[in-house]
């Protein structure tokens, strides 16, 4: 049997961010006509439409659900998940609809064989982009050339958990090839270690550690930098952190695109939420 996910508040905040946006965005490439733009909803991490609440028990709608109720439409809607029986009530929740297309697989593979190369900036085409991992499943190159493109808006999960929990650890040389493999492989290579340590002002008498872990902020920044000075996102602003109820960070919700009344909007939306208490 399926099992839904249980979300926290801070992730229902998420869910009402890019909500909002999208019904902006939609709103506002249907009214452009000249050119007339073709735009698409991608969600690469789709989970089953809906989720249970932690705080109320009750279901609440999944991005996928939120972005198919919005109007004006989007033309196309790709959604993508690994769990066959997810793919399955998205297929249900969606109904007959023609335009919704949905990808039992791995996102990393669908989206640079199928997707990606639907969104040309030639074709008039434009997407917003939603990659929402639960971990450390995302690849570079996925992020890469949605960059490349120059005609999607993403927001991205960046799961700093995850990597705190496998691979940022304050010894390094315990972490696992897996795991650092992974981590590579999210990052695009393994630069993250010098964003991720610094010179220690004091050595311990008792370590041969010479550097030490910087905080989730500065990691943070660096892969903001990142999507801008490699990825070629042109607006890439600071992302907002999402944290659990304990008040720890479990991953920053970072926004990118190319237009600069995009990173206007999603300011004014993110300045909106990130002061917002549990």
């Amino acid at each position: 049997m399926l099992k839904y996910d249980e979300i926290g508040y801070w992730s229902e905040i998420k869910l009402d961010i890019i909500k909002e946006y999208a019904s902006a965005y939609s709103k506002i490439l249907s009214t452009q006509k000249r050119p007339c733009f073709y735009h698409i909803y991608i969600d690469a991490f789709a989970g089953a439409g809906k989720h249970l609440s932690k705080k109320t028990g009750e279901f609440i709608l999944g991005s996928p659900l939120n972005a198919l109720l919005i109007s004006p439409p989007f033309k196309e809607y790709h959604l993508i998940d690994l769990n066959e029986q997810k793919i399955k009530s998205l297929e249900e929740l969606s109904g007959s609809r023609h335009n919704v297309h949905l990808y039992h697989g791995d996102c990393n593979s669908v989206m640079l064989k199928y997707i990606i190369p639907r969104v040309r900036y030639s074709d008039y085409r434009r997407a917003l982009c939603v990659l929402d991992p639960y971990g450390l499943h995302l690849g570079w190159e996925v992020i890469f050339n949605i960059g490349q493109m120059k005609t999607f808006d993403i927001f991205l999960n960046f799961p700093v958990a995850d990597m705190n929990r496998n691979v940022l650890w304050r010894n390094p040389e315990g972490v696992s090839k897996v795991q650092m493999d992974r981590m590579n492989r999210f990052w695009g290579d393994d630069s993250w270690q010098n964003a991720a340590y610094k010179e220690s002002p004091q050595r311990s008498l008792f370590s041969e550690t010479e550097f030490e872990k910087t905080s989730n902020d500065v990691i943070a920044e660096a892969f903001r930098q990142r999507l801008e000075n490699v990825a070629g996102f042109k607006n890439v602003p600071k992302p907002i952190a999402m944290r659990n109820t304990q008040n720890a960070i479990i991953y920053y919700l970072f926004f990118a695109s190319n237009k600069p009344v995009a990173q206007d909007i999603i300011q004014y939306i993110f300045d909106k939420y990130s002061n917002r208490k549990a």
